[in-house]
């Protein structure tokens, strides 16, 4: 095993939702030895993110890159990072920033890694499957087939590519996060999780939202996603940080593909509520960019040993909206 104990961890968009909670986790491990490497703005959302958390540093991106970049002795003490820093609008259209943020950056960050034999744990993404038509399998090692619906997938994809040719994933760890929600995502804006937009609908409206749908085989609110409670998340990056055998691509998610009526209906009880929704309009722009469908496979990461024992769909929504948005609580808060 991995002793995350034992040096600096480095969490890359630290203040951002599972970067924060990841934090979150190291600290409930007694460990603060933790640098965040995010941006910042003083009493921003992403600042609250923070403010209950312990780590030893926190240093914002163009810095730390010019560390690992000059070779600076200041890094001899890291033994771990967790890259999850990049641009994660499923929207972005320019080309050249998504590159930059989400496959340079990257590259750079595993070469330095991997020459100074520290572990090396960095955010892919679901939507690198696309529609899913050549299946959602972490196990297949034909990537090469996958052919995401955006350029941010592109930009994931291509450094799982690159990662693949150079030989890399036999000694890293690139994670598959399906839809991850929970505390600290405010910040995300329009990019935020259903829960905590439809939250706000119905508590200032009395009714939610949910797209319709564009494909004959899903009635509206019929369509299905893997929804992965943050917490969760945390639970299983930290194991696959920790596991030094298990190296590759991992998904993670629930392993149970649910519609956004079981999500809305979740919502709605946690309220004590009887469900109120709406169907509208999904933006042209998106509809042929939709995944209908999506649900990982997480045979890998089973077989790798990770002691299942996942909130169930409810359960997460319930201790998300009683436990923090209903009490505007972070993750750590007291």
């Amino acid at each position: 095993m991995h002793d995350i104990g034992q040096g600096t961890v480095v969490v890359t968009g630290g203040a951002g939702l599972i970067g924060s909670a990841i934090v979150w986790g190291i600290n409930n491990l007694n460990l603060e030895n933790i640098w965040v490497v995010d941006d910042v703005e003083p009493d921003s959302l992403k600042a609250r993110n923070l403010e209950p958390l312990k780590f030893n540093k926190k240093i914002g991106v163009e810095e730390f890159r010019s560390l690992f970049n000059k070779k600076s002795s200041q890094l001899e003490e890291v033994k771990t990072v967790i890259h999850l820093g990049a641009c994660s609008s499923t929207t972005e259209t320019n080309e050249d920033y998504l590159n930059q943020n989400n496959f340079t950056y990257t590259k750079e960050l595993c070469e330095w890694s991997l020459e100074n034999n520290v572990r090396f744990v960095y955010a892919s993404s679901a939507s690198t499957y696309g529609d899913g038509k050549s299946g959602m399998n972490d196990k297949d090692e034909d990537i090469e087939k996958f052919r995401p619906l955006n350029l941010y997938g592109w930009s994931k994809h291509n450094f799982d590519l690159h990662a693949k040719k150079n030989g890399w994933l036999k000694k890293i760890v690139g994670l598959k996060y399906f839809n991850v929600f929970g505390p600290n995502e405010e910040h995300k804006e329009n990019m935020r999780s259903v829960v905590s937009k439809s939250y706000e609908q119905i508590t200032s409206a009395g009714e939610m939202t949910l797209f319709k749908s564009y494909h004959p085989d899903f009635k509206d609110g019929m369509q299905m996603r893997d929804f992965l409670y943050v917490k969760d998340a945390v639970c299983m990056t930290l194991w696959l940080t920790q596991n030094k055998k298990a190296n590759g691509l991992f998904n993670l998610g629930s392993g149970l593909a649910r519609t956004w009526v079981d999500l809305a209906t979740a919502i709605f009880s946690a309220l004590n509520q009887k469900p109120n929704i709406r169907y509208i309009e999904m933006p042209s722009s998106l509809q042929d960019k939709y995944q209908n469908f999506t649900e990982a496979n997480v045979e890998k990461l089973t077989e790798s040993g990770f002691p299942v024992n996942l909130f169930s769909l409810e359960e997460a929504v319930k201790d998300y909206v009683v436990n923090y948005l209903e009490t505007d609580r972070r993750l750590g808060s007291p």
